[in-house]
């Protein structure tokens, strides 16, 4: 297991924990109405995104750290959960600990992504910093130190200082990979909003952005501060800073460039706001500076002074992803109060992004779905599309929050997988309070889900397999230019072979090779996945024999509607046309006549070219008009639609190669008897556009399929 990976930790005694039960709270009554969330008793509070997190006893006796998820107005709880165990195991592993007015609590730092930081103490004494992504997994291999305490942490990123070893550290949590931004420094102000780190730069007020991504600093600013700031908060555009807990203290907005000055003392800073506990007057105070300018402070709460002097995320703590306030008041109670204070436009804080390429079937170690997460700015509604070349939807999934995890595992809105290929995908969020709009795009190649027509590869491009002279059997490869780059062999085939690309008649998602051996014995080969090609001993079952009687094989794609390559074949002796079903369990169905196409000279399987998810036909009369027939996917095909008149008189093979341009719809690849070969591209709508001539000398090849 990687340093950054996920250690999964089973508690046996998270099993009592699902006696708790959920507290839901009526509507506020009005702005700075508390919600109440009914508890025993707090040791340790943080609110994040909506997410609340609390230590509090559960009905098994035993402390738990508690995470609810608040509606985005703060006054219905949607789900609850938990962080792990708060209490003391029997070799004296326990949480850290700090004095508070409960007796002893918990320091919690939530992330904003239903995650949350503490330090868990070891039976020596050793602290080592943990964040909690799930009730069961956590983040936690950071040094041991002691006397850690968290400084910041905003979606993936952290910071906490050490007194034992007097230095910083910075790092980040991944939930899919490995995240190598770890640092270790001399102990400052410091925050982190997404994979901005600031820290004070050199002079009064100056301050650094540094990216722990990018690994460089990208920005300085002078914020006016008269010292060393000695405490920071960023909030998107706001930066708080202070010289130190009775010094001077100020917002700087990066928007407009200017400072604000704010009352001193310990606060926490929401989105265009601060909150600050007045301990003399026993109120929670509120300064609204969102207009660039700070209001007078206004009391939003109750909370008497207590014996600790800094009850920041002990007593309260302020969501600062455009969130309320959360308090315990005298009697227990969690209380939520709106700000009343308009968050910024809704915005991304940061991202992580898979590959853009993923195999759906897991096969040569890849990650069997597309995983990404973005974390947004405040609450909103978000809808995930994916698309296929040629716009039609493949998948669509809806969310809420503001951390957006997303996996994508390669199926559609039906739950069959999508055809591989190149996919587009658009993220599009709403802000739940209205204000904003973000919307992100970008491309994903797919493998490992349905084969593409003659899909031998399995990405999406068609492969032609040809045949020389000397029993070399080679699948032609193209790399989405419309011709064929580089190729596989197999050697070996006696004369006479006759290959028929086809798809999957399994499960594994591979397109398996139809052969016809000149004794008439039809075998079928096992996929590959473009890891060669196909030798005669390759790994094969025999279909049965007999199958010399007919003088076409070819695959149309899928003739039932049941997601599988189907055969078709004419009997030579009377020109009936067979329909082979692929059962899906490696064998083909009995024949059922279809048609009769006795005075074709060709008859060629060219996959859904009209877009309606249906293999199609080619046929070729002896007057040289191309017809194309539809499939119905009831195991017929329509009637015949003209495509081209006087055609292909010189081309003595047409093949349905699938699609070698990367457009996503299926082309045809025909040879003249000279030995040159054309590509006609599909339009997508039943038809091709002109030749374009491709190659020259292919005469050579006995047989192309």
């Amino acid at each position: 297991m990687t340093r950054r990976a996920r250690i999964a930790l089973t508690l046996a005694s998270l099993a009592a924990l699902s006696a708790g039960t959920l507290t839901s709270a009526g509507q506020a009554a009005a702005d700075t109405s508390p919600t109440p969330i009914a508890t025993d008793g707090v040791w340790g509070l943080d609110y994040a995104a909506g997410y609340l997190t609390s230590v509090e006893y559960r009905p098994n006796g035993d402390q738990y750290v508690v995470g609810r998820q608040l509606s985005p107005d703060g006054s219905t709880v949607l789900t609850q959960d938990t962080r792990g165990f708060a209490g003391v195991y029997a070799n004296g592993t326990h949480l850290q600990r700090v004095p508070c007015d409960a007796g002893d609590c918990v320091p919690l730092r939530s992330t904003g992504e239903q995650s949350v930081g503490y330090f868990r103490v070891d039976e020596s004494g050793k602290e080592r910093a943990q964040i909690w992504l799930e009730p069961n997994s956590y983040h936690g291999t950071e040094p041991d130190v002691t006397g850690g305490r968290f400084v910041d942490a905003t979606g993936r990123y952290f910071v906490y200082n050490a007194a034992s070893t007097g230095k910083q550290y910075v790092d980040a949590v991944n939930r899919y990979r490995d995240e190598d931004v770890r640092l270790t420094r001399s102990v400052t102000a410091a925050s982190v909003w997404g994979s901005a780190l600031w820290t004070p730069g050199s002079g009064n007020g100056v301050l650094t952005q540094y990216d722990l991504e990018g690994k460089k600093t990208v920005a300085t600013v002078s914020t006016g501060a008269p010292c060393t700031v000695k405490e920071l908060q960023v909030v998107g555009r706001w930066i708080y800073w202070n010289c130190g807990p009775t010094g001077a203290a100020g917002v700087y907005d990066r928007t407009a460039k200017k400072n604000i000055t704010v009352p001193s003392g310990p606060v926490l800073v929401g989105d265009g706001y601060l909150v600050r506990h007045d301990r003399s007057a026993g109120k929670l105070m509120l300064t609204d500076f969102h207009t660039g300018t700070a209001a007078v402070a206004r009391a939003i709460a109750d909370l008497p002074a207590g014996n600790t002097t800094d009850q920041r995320r002990l007593t309260w703590s302020v969501d600062k992803f455009g969130g309320g306030v959360a308090y315990v008041d005298a009697d227990r109670t969690i209380r939520i109060v709106p700000s009343g204070v308009p968050a910024q436009s809704l915005g991304k804080i940061e991202s992580d992004l898979d590959n853009p390429y993923f195999n759906a079937s897991g096969r040569n170690g890849g990650n069997m779905a597309w995983m990404s997460t973005w974390q947004l700015s405040k609450p909103a509604d978000w809808t995930f599309t994916v698309k296929d070349a040629q716009g039609r939807t493949d998948r669509t999934l809806k969310g809420s929050g503001t951390a957006i995890d997303l996996q994508w595992d390669g199926t559609t809105n039906s739950g069959a997988y999508a055809y591989n290929g190149q996919k587009t995908w658009t993220l599009t969020a709403k802000a739940a309070d209205g204000v904003g709009t973000f919307t992100t795009s970008g491309k994903i190649a797919l493998s490992g889900g349905r084969q593409g027509h003659h899909d031998q590869g399995g990405y999406a491009y068609g492969e032609l397999a040809t045949l020389n002279s000397s029993g070399t059997l080679s699948l032609q490869y193209t790399n989405g230019g419309g011709k064929f780059d580089w190729k596989q062999n197999g050697s070996g085939w006696p004369a006479g072979t006759v290959a028929v690309p086809f798809g999957d008649m399994g499960k594994d998602r591979c397109a398996e090779m139809l052969v016809r051996m000149p004794n008439g014995e039809l075998r079928r080969y096992a996929g590959k996945c473009g890891e060669g090609s196909y030798a005669p001993a390759s790994s094969h079952t025999s279909l049965g024999t007999g199958w010399n009687a007919y003088n076409v094989l070819t695959a149309p794609g899928d003739l039932t509607g049941d997601g599988r390559v189907d055969l078709l074949a004419r009997k030579a002796s009377t020109g009936d046309v067979y329909l082979f079903a692929n059962d899906g369990a490696s064998k083909l169905k009995p024949g059922v006549k279809i048609r009769s196409w006795a005075t074709y000279k060709k008859i060629v399987g060219a996959g859904d070219l009209d877009g309606d998810g249906f293999g199609d036909v080619l046929v070729q009369d002896k007057a040289g008009t191309l017809w194309r027939y539809g499939g119905t996917g009831t195991g017929q095909v329509k009637e015949r639609v003209k495509v081209f008149s006087s055609w292909g008189t010189s081309y003595n093979v047409v093949v349905g190669v699938g699609d070698i341009t990367g457009d996503g719809r299926n082309d045809l690849v025909s040879r003249d008897t000279a030995g040159n070969l054309y590509r006609n591209n599909g339009d997508g709508k039943g038809s091709f556009g002109g030749r374009t001539k491709i190659a020259s000398g292919w005469q050579s090849y006995k047989g192309l399929f």
